[in-house]
């Protein structure tokens, strides 16, 4: 399984993802969930998959093809759709598309196979945009409202973006609400695995212009999860019922 977030911010996005795919006594794989197309000042795009890789590998694999193709248009490729409602709208087709053949063959087997992904960017002129994108290929966007969208196990991270987050945030809090959200997946579901990978991206900035891998290892991650830890347990104690 894995845990994806990704919030729409008025100074940008930030985006955070696990590593982890399969989970269990002696198998457990990491697979990089995070993938970024861009043209530095004209657009960027930031995807983030969970779900069976079969799919989530296959529906990128074309989409890079329709970007390489002799015959990209603005129909078929994301990196020259005029807007980010297109971009939304053509990887949603690539996934419905890839989903149906992979069903075709898991069907024999009374099998299934199922991925959602977030869509986030921003072309030349146009406003910063997020979508989430289903199986099926339909796809809600993040709004004034609820400005985050999460795929896979969301439920144990969705507390404090719920109490937190609002389009007013700063970029660094937005940092350490989407790596809090993820430390408490982290503690609770072990199909949820390090290393992580964060992204920022400024607003108009056209770049993916701050990326880090973070380890299981890394001190800065440890001490703020001991932070927090510490944090919630002082607040329970001077909580009076």
């Amino acid at each position: 399984m894995t845990y994806c977030v990704g919030l729409l911010l008025d100074e940008g996005m930030v985006l955070l993802s696990d590593t982890r795919t399969n989970a269990g006594l002696d198998n457990i794989a990491s697979y990089r969930k995070m993938f970024w197309f861009e043209e530095p000042g004209e657009r960027v795009i930031v995807v983030l998959t969970a779900g069976s890789l079969s799919i989530t590998q296959t529906t990128l694999a074309r989409l890079r093809e329709a970007i390489d193709s002799p015959d990209a248009c603005e129909a078929t490729s994301i990196m020259k759709a005029p807007t980010l409602l297109k971009v939304a709208e053509i990887i949603g087709n690539m996934l419905s598309e890839v989903r149906a053949d992979v069903d075709h063959k898991l069907a024999v087997m009374d099998q299934a196979a199922s991925a959602s992904m977030i869509v986030a960017g921003q072309r030349k002129g146009g406003d910063m945009r997020m979508f989430l994108i289903y199986p099926e290929g339909n796809f809600i966007e993040a709004t004034e409202d609820t400005p985050y969208l999460q795929i896979g196990e969301h439920k144990y991270g969705k507390p404090i973006l719920d109490r937190v987050v609002r389009r007013q945030t700063s970029l660094d809090d937005a940092r350490k609400a989407v790596l809090l959200s993820m430390d408490s997946t982290l503690r609770s579901n072990l199909s949820v695995g390090m290393p992580l990978d964060l992204m920022t991206v400024a607003k108009d900035s056209l770049h993916a212009n701050d990326r880090r891998r973070i380890d299981a290892g890394d001190e800065v991650f440890r001490e703020m999860s001991n932070a927090w830890s510490v944090a919630l347990r002082d607040a329970f104690v001077r909580i009076k019922v």
